[in-house]
Protein backbone atom coordinates (compact mmCIF):
# COMPACT_ATOMS: atom_id res chain seq x y z
CA UNK A 1 0.00 0.00 0.00
CA UNK A 2 1.56 3.43 -1.31
CA UNK A 3 0.04 6.75 -0.26
CA UNK A 4 1.12 10.04 -1.10
CA UNK A 5 1.40 13.97 -0.74
CA UNK A 6 2.57 16.70 -2.36
CA UNK A 7 4.21 19.75 -1.59
CA UNK A 8 4.84 22.80 -3.90
CA UNK A 9 7.05 25.59 -2.59
CA UNK A 10 7.77 29.43 -4.63
CA UNK A 11 10.27 31.56 -3.22
CA UNK A 12 13.33 31.63 -0.80
CA UNK A 13 13.04 30.01 2.68
CA UNK A 14 11.83 32.33 5.08
CA UNK A 15 9.46 34.51 1.90
CA UNK A 16 8.23 31.89 0.25
CA UNK A 17 5.06 29.91 0.93
CA UNK A 18 4.06 26.32 0.19
CA UNK A 19 0.97 24.39 -0.29
CA UNK A 20 0.66 21.00 0.62
CA UNK A 21 -1.91 18.34 -1.05
CA UNK A 22 -2.57 14.60 -0.05
CA UNK A 23 -3.88 12.13 -2.29
CA UNK A 24 -7.05 12.04 -0.84
CA UNK A 25 -7.44 15.33 -0.98
CA UNK A 26 -8.64 16.47 2.69
CA UNK A 27 -5.39 18.69 2.48
CA UNK A 28 -5.77 20.61 -0.94
CA UNK A 29 -3.05 23.34 -1.41
CA UNK A 30 -3.06 23.51 2.40
CA UNK A 31 -0.96 27.15 2.51
CA UNK A 32 2.81 26.48 4.78
CA UNK A 33 5.34 29.10 5.22
CA UNK A 34 8.37 29.88 7.67
CA UNK A 35 5.76 32.09 9.56
CA UNK A 36 3.32 29.06 9.93
CA UNK A 37 6.54 26.96 10.86
CA UNK A 38 8.51 28.82 13.35
CA UNK A 39 5.96 31.77 14.34
CA UNK A 40 2.23 31.64 14.28
CA UNK A 41 0.42 32.29 11.08
CA UNK A 42 -2.46 30.45 9.16
CA UNK A 43 -1.73 27.35 7.67
CA UNK A 44 -0.29 24.07 8.37
CA UNK A 45 3.58 23.11 9.00
CA UNK A 46 5.41 19.63 8.58
CA UNK A 47 5.57 19.06 12.48
CA UNK A 48 2.20 19.02 12.95
CA UNK A 49 0.98 17.32 10.46
CA UNK A 50 3.80 14.57 11.91
CA UNK A 51 1.87 15.06 14.86
CA UNK A 52 -1.38 14.55 13.36
CA UNK A 53 -0.11 11.41 12.15
CA UNK A 54 1.45 9.82 15.09
CA UNK A 55 -1.63 10.48 17.40
CA UNK A 56 -3.82 8.68 14.03
CA UNK A 57 -1.57 5.46 14.11
CA UNK A 58 -0.90 5.34 17.87
CA UNK A 59 -4.44 5.43 18.41
CA UNK A 60 -5.62 3.24 15.55
CA UNK A 61 -3.01 0.85 16.27
CA UNK A 62 -4.14 1.13 20.39
CA UNK A 63 -7.29 -0.11 19.11
CA UNK A 64 -6.31 -2.94 17.27
CA UNK A 65 -4.44 -4.50 19.95
CA UNK A 66 -7.37 -3.63 22.44
CA UNK A 67 -9.76 -5.96 20.50
CA UNK A 68 -6.71 -8.49 19.97
CA UNK A 69 -6.81 -8.83 23.71
CA UNK A 70 -10.93 -8.69 24.03
CA UNK A 71 -11.32 -5.25 25.04
CA UNK A 72 -13.09 -2.60 22.93
CA UNK A 73 -12.21 1.33 24.02
CA UNK A 74 -15.09 3.53 24.49
CA UNK A 75 -12.92 6.40 23.60
CA UNK A 76 -9.02 6.94 23.10
CA UNK A 77 -8.02 10.54 22.86
CA UNK A 78 -4.27 11.16 21.57
CA UNK A 79 -2.60 14.23 21.55
CA UNK A 80 0.79 14.50 20.03
CA UNK A 81 3.22 17.12 20.49
CA UNK A 82 6.43 17.10 18.27
CA UNK A 83 9.69 19.32 19.04
CA UNK A 84 11.56 20.57 16.47
CA UNK A 85 15.20 21.45 17.36
CA UNK A 86 15.58 24.69 15.09
CA UNK A 87 19.05 24.32 15.79
CA UNK A 88 19.90 20.94 14.70
CA UNK A 89 17.29 21.00 12.09
CA UNK A 90 15.48 17.66 14.01
CA UNK A 91 12.72 16.50 15.08
CA UNK A 92 14.01 15.20 18.23
CA UNK A 93 10.87 14.17 20.25
CA UNK A 94 7.23 13.57 19.77
CA UNK A 95 5.17 13.00 23.31
CA UNK A 96 2.00 11.50 23.04
CA UNK A 97 -0.60 12.15 25.81
CA UNK A 98 -3.77 9.25 25.90
CA UNK A 99 -6.55 9.54 27.29
CA UNK A 100 -8.34 6.29 27.26
CA UNK A 101 -12.21 5.11 28.32
CA UNK A 102 -11.80 0.74 27.77
CA UNK A 103 -14.17 -0.56 30.18
CA UNK A 104 -12.85 -3.97 32.40
CA UNK A 105 -9.44 -3.60 31.59
CA UNK A 106 -7.02 -3.94 34.63
CA UNK A 107 -3.90 -1.17 34.98
CA UNK A 108 -1.29 -3.45 34.26
CA UNK A 109 -2.74 -5.22 31.13
CA UNK A 110 -3.57 -1.39 30.04
CA UNK A 111 -0.20 -0.46 30.52
CA UNK A 112 1.44 -3.16 28.36
CA UNK A 113 -0.97 -2.50 25.64
CA UNK A 114 0.02 1.02 25.52
CA UNK A 115 3.60 0.14 25.82
CA UNK A 116 2.73 -1.79 22.03
CA UNK A 117 1.31 0.15 20.49
CA UNK A 118 3.82 3.63 21.41
CA UNK A 119 6.48 0.90 20.45
CA UNK A 120 4.85 -0.94 17.35
CA UNK A 121 2.70 1.97 15.26
CA UNK A 122 4.64 2.24 12.09
CA UNK A 123 4.82 5.91 12.71
CA UNK A 124 6.73 5.20 15.77
CA UNK A 125 9.07 3.02 13.90
CA UNK A 126 9.54 5.02 11.50
CA UNK A 127 10.47 8.47 13.56
CA UNK A 128 14.46 8.92 14.90
CA UNK A 129 13.17 10.44 18.00
CA UNK A 130 12.40 10.18 21.69
CA UNK A 131 9.06 9.31 21.83
CA UNK A 132 7.07 9.68 25.14
CA UNK A 133 3.67 8.94 26.46
CA UNK A 134 1.66 9.92 29.34
CA UNK A 135 -1.37 7.22 29.37
CA UNK A 136 -4.50 7.64 31.53
CA UNK A 137 -7.19 5.01 32.46
CA UNK A 138 -10.54 6.85 33.01
CA UNK A 139 -12.20 5.01 35.50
Amino acid sequence: MNRNATAVWKGTGKEGKGTVTTQSTVLDDTQYSYKTRFESGKGTNPEELIAAAHAGCFAMKLSFDLNAAGFTADELNVTSTVSLDPAKGEVVKSHLVLKARIPEIGEDQFKELVEGAKDGCPISKLLNAEISLDAELAS
